[in-house]
């Protein structure tokens, strides 16, 4: 699989945005993960694909249910780029079955590409989502990693670990969501 740094994500997007604008359509998505930590600056990696974890539609954050247009756009910029089909993707979407984190809509940065609004998600939505992934993939997965490199506060991990606890009513969960708030303190 192709690593995708930052100068590739803005390429992709402006490419898929011109394919959007030349349809005559217009896509507006919010995005999390490493494409939103490495797009807004907050660390220095690549990854695999962008996360896609609402449409925003006249205001409102919606479930990702990827339009047809976009669906098209996305696979002639795959073929384009020589990336995977589904280089942006709305997997992380399912998170709408459980809940989005309270903060999700706010502190959202908008860029426009053509026909293409990329939201990348606010420093508190992300540092929730990552302990969350964290605390299912463990202390070596790439999720802890973007947390050290956020270097959240315990007031931010307070917060995060809330709606974390929500996630999962196994009896086991909430001590396994203390490992990782701990090891990431001791490692800032």
């Amino acid at each position: 699989m192709v690593e995708i740094g930052t100068r590739e994500l803005e390429e992709l997007f402006t490419a898929l945005g011109a394919h959007l604008r030349v349809a005559g359509e217009s896509v507006a998505l919010l995005v999390v993960g490493g494409a939103a930590l490495a797009l807004r600056g907050w660390v220095q990696r690549t990854t695999q694909d962008v996360d896609v974890l609402a449409l925003e539609e006249r205001g409102e954050l919606l479930p990702p249910d990827l339009p047809a247009g976009l669906v098209a756009a996305l696979r002639r910029v795959a073929r384009d780029f020589g990336v995977a089909d589904d280089w942006l993707n709305a997997a992380v979407g399912t998170q709408w079955k459980m809940g989005l984190p309270p903060e999700t809509s706010a502190d959202v940065e908008w860029r426009e590409y053509g026909g293409l609004r990329i939201g990348l998600a606010g420093r508190q939505t992300l540092i929730t989502l990552k302990l969350f992934a964290a605390v299912d993939q463990g202390p070596s997965s790439v999720h802890v990693q973007d947390l050290l490199a956020l270097h959240p506060s315990d007031e931010e991990l307070e917060r995060s670990r809330s709606w974390v606890l929500g996630q999962d009513l196994a009896p086991e969960f909430p001590s396994l969501v203390d490992q990782v708030i701990r090891h990431v303190q001791r490692r800032e």
